[in-house]
């Protein structure tokens, strides 16, 4: 930062610079809709403009990070921003599917630039106390886009056009360049050789790449076997084999990783630079905190995939007033950051994060024990609220405690770590949750079918309950239609889908909870030296 003066203003455009990347991954979800009816893409081209932004993302967090400490972090942002202010012009204007799927994926590198880069200026700008203050910042801010997202693209699309989704990166792209060169200065670790590993960057490719496409697509090509119905396919060509490419991907992703960890060893004992140094797995809080972060994103963000469709297909509302529900969510985390900023007068960062993590248990679980097909905004707002308040305290003071260790010269390494970690864990958090959502909700409607309606023909209940599964909830409307009861069955299941996706989130963050007692980040000399100042002035 360049003055104690501005990096607070420097920090305003760090953040959102943030949010354009964390809203872009969830605004082109009420989107979609739109979109297939404007270009005509396949439901398989659908998935891949959803999740091409997510796995390219996640692939190359750890790659950018590595390069922002040794070319310079402002510059790699900025870089960042531009990379991803194009895609988005490319996106707002694509003609068809292909295109549009191709600007994502750029999209996906321009973010990949800006995650870490973030991270690695706020942890070398801000020291002690501060520092959590901008964390708590920082984390609120990604707590709260993630729910506005949903709200914004439902604005555009429904009363402009869902190019505005993507467009709307454009001004606020230039608003964040121009803001950043203004407030923050550049900062690169000098000690580190200008060479870049490419091999291991394209290793960590693979196995970030591989890992996440597996945990994304399981559930769509089949965890073991291929399914013979969808079967994995790029344009004529289809996966061949009996064995899902989905487990293969696995394997890569074990494979790749092995031979990461193999080849920094050898490089480092040759004295030649590595993508990651494996000496950041020797400090405990970064070792520790990284599984934690793992675990507690596997339940946060994984719930997230379940209530918008509830919203949607039970409660029946539309896309904007889905993404007003979920404004409570964004409510209860950006009201974290001013509550932080208070509690760290009194509580250690780490202490916080445990209070958070118990907020989120606590919305969740309420919102698991008391959610009826019935259910209408008036319940899920409080608990929404909640739960977005423990995102909040927890993520952002998380991440101060997972880097408070890391030397500042690996700061970009670090972030580009603990961000990776993040993201893997969103990805299984999806696969989990999401598979528990189906597989309930169609185990339910299943039973209650076959309990209650006899008199339907057994092919034609097993015909619906596919119907239920393979629309995500989306048929619920037009089972309604046809027959009531039959629809109430349907919006009955779902619901209980959605109860035990909550159920189980609810126990990946009380795992998370437990985890943090492995967390115990040493003293910097500064909070040393504050420390015993308190001390000195209790005592007197």
């Amino acid at each position: 930062m360049k003055s104690p003066r501005t990096r607070w203003f420097g920090l305003f455009f760090i953040s959102l610079s943030v949010a354009m990347i964390i809203v872009d991954a969830t605004i082109v979800n009420v989107a979609i809709p739109t979109i297939v009816d404007d270009l005509g893409i396949t439901s398989t081209q659908v998935q891949w403009v959803q999740e091409s932004y997510t796995l390219v993302f996640a692939a190359l967090l750890l790659v950018f990070g590595s390069l922002a400490d040794r070319h310079g972090r402002k510059r790699l942002l900025i870089l960042g921003i531009v990379v991803f202010g194009a895609a988005s012009v490319f996106a707002a204007l694509a003609p068809n599917g292909e295109l549009l799927i191709l600007a994502r994926v750029i999209q996906g590198v321009g973010g990949a630039m800006v995650l870490p880069t973030t991270l690695s200026i706020i942890n070398t700008g801000f020291v002690g106390r501060e520092r959590g203050i901008a964390f708590a910042i920082w984390g609120a801010t990604i707590g709260g886009t993630v729910a506005l997202g949903p709200l914004l693209g439902g604005w555009l699309t429904e009363f402009y056009s869902w190019r505005w989704a993507f467009g709307i990166n454009i001004p606020l792209g230039l608003i964040i360049m121009v803001g950043l060169m203004m407030t923050i200065s550049d900062s690169a670790d000098q000690r580190s050789p200008n060479r870049v590993d490419i091999g291991g960057a394209l290793i960590s490719v693979i196995a970030s790449g591989s890992l996440v496409f597996g945990l994304i697509e399981g559930r769509t090509y089949g965890w073991w076997q291929t399914k013979p119905d969808n079967p994995f396919s790029v344009g004529g060509w289809e996966w061949p084999l009996g064995i899902s490419l989905v487990p293969i991907a696995f394997l890569i992703s074990a494979l790749a990783v092995t031979l990461f960890v193999v080849r920094a060893r050898r490089r480092g004992r040759l004295g030649k630079p590595s993508l990651l140094s494996l000496s950041l797995f020797r400090i405990p809080s970064f070792r520790n905190g990284n599984v934690a972060a793992l675990i507690v994103s596997l339940g946060e963000f994984g719930i997230l995939l379940a209530i918008p469709l509830w919203l949607q297909n039970v409660a029946g509302y539309g896309a904007l007033e889905t993404g007003f529900v979920l404004l409570a969510l964004a409510g209860g985390s950006f009201a974290a950051s001013g509550i932080s900023s208070g509690l760290l007068k009194t509580m250690s960062p780490l202490a916080i994060v445990r209070v958070g993590l118990l907020l989120e248990v606590g919305g969740i679980l309420a919102l698991a024990v008391g959610l009826t097909a019935e259910s209408t905004w008036a319940f899920l707002v409080p608990c929404l609220f909640v739960y977005g308040l423990g995102v909040g305290l927890a993520t952002a003071q998380l991440t101060g405690v997972i880097l408070h260790d890391v030397p500042k010269e690996l700061s970009g390494q670090g972030s580009g770590t603990q961000s990776t970690a993040r993201q893997i864990g969103s990805a299984l958090g999806i696969a989990i949750l999401g598979t528990v959502l189906f597989t309930a909700s169609s185990a339910a409607f299943a039973a209650s079918l076959d309990r209650d309606f006899s008199n339907i023909p057994a092919d034609t209940r097993s015909q619906l309950v596919t119907t239920l599964d393979r629309s995500a909830g989306a048929a619920i409307p037009g089972i309604t239609g046809q027959d009531p009861a039959v629809g109430a069955a349907a919006a009955e299941a779902f619901s209980s889908g959605t109860k035990w996706s909550a159920y189980i989130g609810a126990g990946f963050l009380a795992i998370g909870f437990a985890a943090t007692f492995n967390l115990r980040p040493q003293r910097s000399p500064e909070e040393t030296v504050a420390s015993a100042r308190r001390g000195g002035s209790e005592k007197t």
